[in-house]
């Protein structure tokens, strides 16, 4: 297992080397969309391929039930092409026209941008799941040198992926995901904002363990939540499909990634009817979700629009105007089935402002009973950005721990994947994972452990202000990390100056409307 493993790491990484040569001088962020689209079609090709392959083998097995009496050549073909057969495997329709192969060979061809864009539009028209999110065709304007595009087509060919359409579906998910993350990285701090660390996702999904029922991302960039709860699912035994996923995002062209990764495992989803805003053009607005599961941008500040004054959301409280973390978690809490549980990163600021409201409602969230566990997360996660985060779970309802709330610290416990770059190992999240588990009575004996873990009470954290975050609880450090505290000093800051410059240009054109009014001119 360990070697087909290492075998697969060896291909992405070849894979990505040579994709990024042929990028020549083009920008990463339009780049990415043009290597996900090829395998993309590349991936729904094969599917269709292996599942056309697989019906040709069982038309003709007397043993099995697809077995075709009477048959001939003409015949063969003909129920080649019933639709049908493909629609129940999960399996797009591909015209012949779009097929791969037709693809391969035109890669040589100067027009070889619009026959992909036509390949695109032909599999859209096919297939409505796709067709209403619209592919994003635009291979014939790409801006690569002469001949790159045919290369590219020419190296996404040699992703072999065998016979078996489950096979090739992993395989090419995980060449997607690695992908993604490559480009995230690459883009620098201009990108990666739809891109969550796949450890992040797999703390999420441990704790959270969603394996059944609606699972919500109302942010949900490419898809990377959905993908991470459905391996959970098979990985312990459930099988695609005991989910229904639905999400939002407002960015259309990761709206469509988003579509087209969920594709690529043959996930059902729901991405409401169009890319929008989920504060003030909800998607879902009915659904009350078993799991949310979601990483929305830090510390927004532009976020607040007029038709939210009020809105039913806001249970706990107003969120301030030049933040939305604690919209963002009171939207979350209002898209919970009652006995449904979240998880959300948001940046350490969360756990511990205080001013414009958020202390209230953190107050009113705790007293309530909805915070449920805490989780201080290593620094350097990110691929963009240098914000330490942290792991809010909420409830609607507890059944155990009633009046508690549980704090973990891994702030030490992430390991360096590169000069930049840090992870936390499958061990640390099975750790994390059970730690969780054992305090909510679901398996083995929970124990506070000094400097990791401890279960307090309500009253307690009234006690420090209703502040959140674990270091005060767990008996670590008594001053949090340097780089904490300045990164929450600085976020502070920064919010008061903004709401200072706010209220400087609003008194600037009060007085100047009053002067206007006693007949002085600017």
């Amino acid at each position: 297992m360990a070697s087909s493993s290492h075998m697969l790491d060896d291909i992405k990484k070849t894979l990505w080397a040579a994709a990024d040569k042929l990028r020549a001088n083009m920008d990463a962020a339009e780049y990415k969309h043009l290597v996900l689209g090829l395998i993309f079609l590349k991936y729904i090709s094969d599917s269709f391929a292996a599942r056309r392959a697989e019906l040709t083998r069982r038309f003709q097995d007397e043993a099995d039930d697809y077995f075709l009496h009477e048959r001939d050549d003409q015949m063969l073909a003909e129920e080649l092409e019933e639709r049908d057969y493909y629609k129940e495997v999960n399996a797009f329709w591909v015209p012949e026209a779009a097929r791969w192969e037709a693809v391969r060979a035109s890669a040589k061809q100067t027009d070889i941008g619009k026959r992909i864009d036509d390949a695109l539009a032909l599999i859209e028209n096919e297939n409505a799941a796709l067709k209403k999110i619209g592919l994003d065709k635009r291979y014939a304007r790409a801006q690569l040198p002469d001949g790159k595009l045919g290369e590219l087509v020419d190296l996404v060919s040699t992703i072999g992926f065998g016979e078996e359409a489950s096979q090739a579906r992993d395989v090419l998910g995980q060449v997607y995901e690695y992908f993604l993350g490559q480009f995230a990285n690459a883009e620098g701090k201009k990108g990666g904002q739809f891109y969550t660390p796949a450890s992040i996702v797999k703390t999420l999904v441990a704790v959270l363990a969603p394996h059944h029922g609606k699972v919500y991302d109302p942010c949900c960039g490419s898809g990377g939540m959905f993908v991470q709860s459905e391996k959970f699912i098979e990985a312990h035994g459930g099988k695609l499909g005991d989910v229904s996923i639905y999400g939002q995002e407002s960015n259309p062209t990761t709206w469509r990634l988003a579509a087209m990764n969920l594709a690529i495992r043959g996930i059902d989803f729901n991405l409401g009817k169009e890319p929008a805003d989920t504060f003030t053009k909800n998607q879902h607005q009915d659904l009350r979700a078993d799991f949310i599961l979601a990483n929305p941008p830090f510390n927004i500040s532009d976020w607040w629009h007029g038709s939210l004054e009020g809105d039913p959301r806001w249970v706990y409280g107003d969120p301030p105007q030049g933040n939305a973390n604690y919209a963002w978690l009171q939207h979350m809490l209002h898209h919970l089935a009652p006995n449904g549980r979240a998880g959300i990163v948001l940046a350490n600021g969360s756990m511990s402002s205080s001013q414009n409201n958020e202390g209230v409602i953190r107050a009113a969230m705790v007293e309530a009973d909805v915070v449920e566990v805490m989780i201080a997360l290593p620094g350097q996660l990110f691929f963009n950005t240098q914000i330490p985060a942290c792991l809010w779970f909420l409830c609607k309802k507890k059944t155990t721990r009633k009046g508690e709330v549980l704090f973990i610290d891994a702030r030490k416990l992430g390991t360096m994947i590169s000069r930049v770059q840090a992870e936390l190992t499958d061990e640390v999240i099975e750790r994390i994972a059970a730690t969780v588990a054992a305090w909510r009575g679901e398996s083995g004996d929970y124990a506070d452990q000094a400097g990791y873990s401890r279960s307090v009470t309500l009253s307690e954290i009234a006690g420090h202000g209703h502040v959140l975050t674990p270091g005060r609880y767990v008996g670590s450090e008594e001053v949090e990390d340097d780089d904490d505290a300045f990164a929450e000093k600085m976020q502070k800051l920064t919010e008061q100056l903004g709401e200072q410059m706010a209220k400087g240009a609003e008194l600037d054109a009060l007085i100047r409307t009053k002067l206007r009014g006693l007949g002085y001119e600017f």
